[in-house]
C-alpha cells in the first residue's frame, strides 16, 4: 500500500527549521497528522495544524514521549554552524540522533528518515565529480565538530537498520529558497558591508537544493522505505542536479534579492591560513558568534563538489522538479522591496 493513502501520525524532529517547517507543511498537504518537536514554539507551525511538543534532544525521556502513538519519524533537528564544541555538537547530533532511534525501537515505528549532509564525505580540498554515496568515502580527520558529529549519527541510523526499523539517510547540499532565514541571510548581509569573497578563482563547480526538492526527496524516499527496500539502510546526496559554479551560483542568489554581486577573490591559502588564525583567537579570547573564516569553510568554499542524482532517482524516483533559474524567479518574487 502507498504510505500516502493511509493516515498516519509523523514526528519531524527541527520542525520549526527551514527544511523542517517545509517538512512539516508537505505531510499536512498529504493528509497526515504531524508533531514537531524543537525546542521552541514556532506561530508558523500553529498554521500549518501542527502539534507541537518542546524540548531538547538530549533529554532521552522527552523525545521518546514525543514519539508516542506516532508511526514514523522524520529526523531533521541538529546542531549545525562551523563553530562551537565539539561537546555541544555531540550531545545535539549524536546522542540526540541516539534517543531518536530509541524512540523508534520503544515505541515500535517502522520508518525513519534521517537528513544528514554531505560533510560527512568531506576530505579536505579532495573534490567530488558526480560522485554518489556508493563510491564517495566517508571523510576522516575532520576539522569541524558538526561534519565530524553528523558522520557518526549517520552511521548509527544506517546501522539501526533491520527488518523491523526501515532507515534511510539524505544529504542535501546547500538548502536555499523562499523562507530561508540561515543561509541566504547572512551571504546577503556580508554582501552588503563588503565583506563576502570567492575562495579561489570562484570557477569550482558546486550542488545546490532548492528547497522544495530537499523536501521532496524526504517524501519519495518515505514512500519507498520498508524493510528490505532499495533504500533501507542507505544514504542519498541529494540537490538540484545542475551543478554550477560558485561565482555564478552565489552571484545568482544575491542578484535574486537585490544585494551587490561578488567579484573579489582571495587565494585558498591566504583564507585557510585566516581561518586557522580565526579558530586561535577565537578559543583563545574567547569571542562571540562564530569566526568570519574557518579552514574547513575555506577548504568548502574552493572545492568542486558535485553529485550524481541517479541513485536516488534509482531507488525511490527522485527527480527535482524547481530548477535553479525557477528557483531565483521564486526568490526574486518574494524578495522584500
Amino acid at each position: 500500500m502507498d504510505v500516502w493513502d493511509a493516515h498516519m501520525k509523523i514526528l519531524v524532529t527541527g520542525g520549526g527549521g527551514f527544511l523542517g517547517q517545509a517538512l512539516c507543511r508537505g505531510l499536512r498537504e498529504r493528509g497526515h497528522e504531524v508533531v514537531s518537536f524543537s525546542r521552541r514554539h514556532h506561530p508558523a507551525l500553529n498554521a500549518l495544524g501542527v502539534t507541537q511538543v518542546q524540548g531538547d534532544l538530549v533529554q532521552r525521556d522527552a523525545v521518546i514521549a514525543a514519539a508516542q502513538g506516532c508511526d514514523a519519524v522524520f529526523h531533521n533537528a541538529a546542531k549545525a554552524g562551523a563553530w562551537g564544541s565539539y561537546r555541544s555538537y555531540h550531545a545535539a547530533n549524536v546522542l540526540g540522533t541516539r534517543h531518536v532511534i530509541e524512540a523508534c525501537r520503544e515505541h515500535r515505528l517502522g520508518r525513519l528518515v534521517y537528513t544528514s549532509t554531505p560533510s560527512v564525505t568531506h576530505r579536505a580540498t579532495h573534490p567530488v565529480h558526480g560522485g554518489s554515496a556508493e563510491d564517495v568515502p566517508y571523510g576522516e580527520h575532520f576539522k569541524a565538530p558538526y561534519a565530524a558529529t553528523k558522520k557518526i549519527a549517520e552511521q548509527a541510523v544506517l546501522a539501526a537498520n533491520d527488518a523491523s526499523l526501515a532507515t534511510v539517510a539524505l544529504r542535501p547540499r546547500l538548502i536555499w529558497g523562499v523562507g530561508d532565514n540561515q543561509l541566504l541571510p547572512r551571504l546577503v548581509e556580508r554582501a552588503r558591508v563588503g565583506r563576502l569573497r570567492f575562495v579561489g578563482d570562484g570557477e569550482n563547480l558546486v550542488d545546490t537544493t532548492y528547497i522544495d526538492n530537499a523536501a521532496q526527496a524526504h517524501f519519495d524516499a518515505f514512500e519507498h522505505l520498508a524493510p528490505g527496500a532499495a533504500c533501507a539502510g542507505r544514504a542519498y546526496f541529494i540537490s538540484n542536479g545542475e551543478p554550477k559554479t560558485m561565482r555564478e551560483t552565489l552571484n545568482g542568489l544575491l542578484a535574486a534579492v537585490g544585494a551587490p554581486q561578488v567579484d573579489k577573490t582571495v587565494p585558498f591559502g591566504v583564507a585557510y591560513a585566516a581561518g586557522a588564525v580565526c579558530e586561535g583567537l577565537w578559543r583563545a579570547l574567547p569571542l562571540q558568534g562564530e569566526p568570519p573564516m574557518t579552514r574547513f569553510l575555506a577548504e568548502q568554499l574552493a572545492t568542486t563538489h558535485w553529485y550524481d542524482m541517479a541513485p536516488p532517482r534509482r531507488d525511490f524516483g527522485y527527480v527535482p522538479q524547481v530548477t535553479f533559474a525557477q528557483g531565483l524567479q521564486r526568490l526574486q518574487a518574494n524578495a522584500t522591496p
